[in-house]
């Protein structure tokens, strides 16, 4: 089992062009200023500075968590395989890629090796760039071949330096959105160093460095930037025309790096939709988005020879069946409140109707159901029905897959960053509300732009967005922990604009009746510099005692595996196990698998479940059968599966299999009537006895403290 030890001495543009006029002519502390006389210097040199902040803070924040992955690990110190193992379960199967193409004699051997793999699935030969977003290690692989820093730089050191140098994009990213929002760097400025003091809950870069929404969600941030530069009011065609292509660019990389891309860029669909349906949003700029985001999933499905998983996505019917509803339904926009109401409610059924006729039809034509354990999981999730779905409770019983949990927002909070984004988002809500109802109170068009024209000051087009971004975002990060990230970043932008906005704080005094220009100025100004001193003062310390830890990467049992796979067994020999190791045994050793953690396929699915058998009630003739039906030549055994404690009763790996199979759970406590007593017990326990109805199949070659391996025998 893998801990972490302490470490033993011994080895040796402009972006106030639509401000209120009352933000006129400023000081230079961070505001962008006007065009008035005398004021394009100071707009220059606000520019300037705000720049020169972003890019320091972004590279900062890359040698932070690259110094931090040093210190925790000893990265530099450690042996090849230790840094190999490092990168845990899914993690290790991406990085194989990359290793298998630097080690390729040839570019071309490496491309036709990921096109034609068969020791990723034994037995079968699979296309790598089709079923895995591993364009990537391609890319990054290539590069390291051509460019002359083989003598300079390990390839293990490039990879991981390239996904922290996208931290530095990340972060420059989330500053330019924080700063186009609110007109001010000190808004930026902000918004990265809660990103920062924040990071347990804002990013996991530093230790699990291949994982796919490492690589994606800096281009997101990149895509969210440009979303809010583009609804921004008075941009020229020029203008207009680069936005757009910086929003496609980033969507196809976002798209391109990440499997779960369709679900993400769906929760932004429905931002679009659900702001254009209040007239929020330019009708036209939202057309625009809906056709990029199709595109750009579309060159990803090429690229990915046709992957049908993103084709029967739900993103691609939507956005379609939004695009045919406005065809249908071309007076949407106008008519009093009750009309408008009327109509916008058949809009949302047409195109939710669409939608799902779309998506069946496309899924009816290419037989796909590669998707279909994400929709049983999030079935069984919100509690339509209990499930005995093997696929959905392995996803229900991951604390990554549960609720998010409360101690999160006690960590937000110490940073002040929950209170104010609350605070925002309770604001901000409640003008979008109002926003709302006077757009579709309009009876004609020019009371319309009237009325639009009055509210612009509480929320602009690009505030709205990312109001209902967060929101939406929010709410997928409470139900699924895992995609908190998400939304955390995005809360440091949101509360960082609030907290900076004239519009906000403008609101907040008149309703008081305080409001006076000079004033909205000085809380602006000085709220945001408050709080970096409070954030410098509670958390500086910390940072520095963090970063003044050394530790040591320590894991003898699964290094002495690996050497001992590496020594004693064929470069042809096939391995079953845990998808969660074998994916280490894949990267550290090149040996053949027979199951992965890449999950997003219905056979592996269901040969994943066949191997796990080795830890079910099962007789040993039936495991072998299993094993030796997907090539196996040797099994690994982990106590840590077998004896499992890490999950509750219901939850551990052994009782899934139980459950799937119709058997009575081990251990004090319920169950399910249906149920009934296996005939066989335990494999995992059984076979160490080494009785012989288990020898004459199995036999025992290592074992350690952790693992035990079996070799299969080979009957004619």
């Amino acid at each position: 089992m893998t801990t972490i030890r302490q470490r033993r001495i011994g080895k040796g543009t402009e972006v106030a062009e639509d401000q209120p006029s009352e933000e006129k002519n400023a000081k230079p502390d961070g505001r962008i200023l006007s065009d008035h006389t005398g004021g394009r210097p100071w707009n220059i040199l606000s520019i300037t500075v705000g720049g020169i902040v972003a890019i320091s803070l972004g590279l900062l924040t890359s040698v932070y968590v690259a110094t931090l992955h040093e210190n925790d690990l000893w990265f530099s110190n450690i042996k090849e395989v230790e840094r190999e193992i490092s990168f845990r379960t899914e993690c290790g199967l991406y990085y194989s890629y990359y290793k298998q193409m630097i080690q390729a004699a040839s570019i071309q051997q490496g491309l036709h090796g990921l096109v034609y793999d068969n020791k990723t699935e034994s037995v079968r030969t699979i296309n790598i760039l089709e079923r895995m977003n591993v364009y990537q290690e391609v890319f990054l692989s290539i590069l390291y071949r051509i460019l002359p820093i083989q003598q300079y730089l390990e390839p293990v050191y490039f990879y991981i330096y390239t996904l922290f140098g996208l931290q530095a994009v990340y972060v420059i990213a989330l500053y330019v959105t924080s700063w186009l929002l609110s007109g001010t760097w000190l808004s930026g400025l902000l918004a990265a160093c809660w990103y920062i003091t924040n990071r347990i809950d804002t990013t996991r870069v530093e230790f699990t460095i291949p994982l796919r929404e490492n690589w994606a969600l800096p281009f997101f941030a990149v895509q969210i930037a440009a979303i809010t530069y583009l609804l921004r009011t008075h941009l020229q065609p020029i203008q207009e025309r680069l936005t757009l292509m910086a929003v496609f660019i980033s969507t196809f990389l976002f798209s391109l790096t990440w499997q779960f891309n369709q679900f993400m860029m769906l929760i932004q669909a429905l931002a679009l939709f659900i702001l254009d349906c209040f007239d929020m949003l330019p009708t036209a700029k939202v057309t625009w988005l809906y056709i990029i985001q199709i595109s750009g999933l579309l060159l990803v499905c090429v690229l990915q020879f046709f992957n049908s998983m993103i084709l029967g996505s739900l993103l691609i019917s939507f956005n379609a069946s939004v695009l045919i509803a406005r065809t249908i339904q071309k007076n949407l926009k106008k008519g009093g409140l009750l009309n408008r109401l009327g109509k916008l409610i058949l809009h949302v059924l047409l195109v939710l109707c669409l939608t799902l006729l779309i998506n069946k039809f496309i899924k009816k034509i290419l037989n796909l159901e590669s998707d279909e354990h994400i929709f049983k999981f999030l079935k069984a999730k919100f509690g339509f029905g209990a499930t005995r779905d093997f696929d959905a409770n392995l996803y229900l019983c991951e604390e990554a897959f549960g609720l998010l949990p409360l101690n999160t927002f006690s960590r937000l909070s110490d940073t002040l960053l929950f209170y104010v984004y609350v605070f925002v988002l309770f604001l901000m809500t409640v003008a979008a509300v109002i926003v709302a109802f006077r757009n579709l109170s309009g009876s004609n068009q020019v009371q319309f732009m009237g009325k639009m024209e009055e509210c612009t000051i509480t929320l602009k087009p690009d505030a709205a967005y990312n109001l209902i971004h967060t929101v939406l975002f929010g709410c997928l990060a409470l139900s699924t922990m895992r995609m908190k990230y998400l939304w955390t970043s995005h809360m440091c932008v949101f509360a960082s604009f609030g907290l900076c906005s004239t519009e906000v704080w403008k609101l907040i005094l008149k309703c008081i009746h305080l409001y006076t220009s000079q004033r909205t100025h000085v809380i602006k100004y000085s709220m945001p510099i408050i709080t970096l001193l409070y954030i410098s003062y509670k958390f500086w310390p910390g940072i520095m005692d963090e970063l003044s830890e050394l530790r040591e990467f320590y894991d003898p049992d699964t290094v002495e595996l690996m050497y001992w796979i590496k020594s004693n067994t064929p470069n042809t020999a096939v391995f079953a196990g845990s998808m969660q190791l074998l994916a280490g045994v894949k990267l550290c050793t090149g040996r053949t698998l027979t199951n992965h953690p890449h999950y997003e396929d219905k056979n592996l699915r269901e040969r994943t479940k066949q191997i796990y058998q080795i830890y079910a009630k099962r007789s040993p003739e039936d495991v072998y059968r299993i094993l030796r039906s997907f090539g196996t030549d040797y099994v690994i055994l982990e106590d840590s599966i077998c004896y499992e404690r890490r999950h509750s009763r219901g939850c551990r790996l052994r009782d899934l299999l139980d459950i799937a199979n119709g058997h009575i759970m081990d251990g004090l406590g319920e169950n399910e009537p249906d149920l009934k007593p296996s005939l066989y017990p335990r494999f995992c326990e059984e076979i160490k006895k080494n009785l012989p109805s288990y020898t004459i199949h199995f036999t025992r070659v290592f074992q350690n403290k952790t693992f035990h391996v079996y070799k299969l025998a080979k009957h004619k």
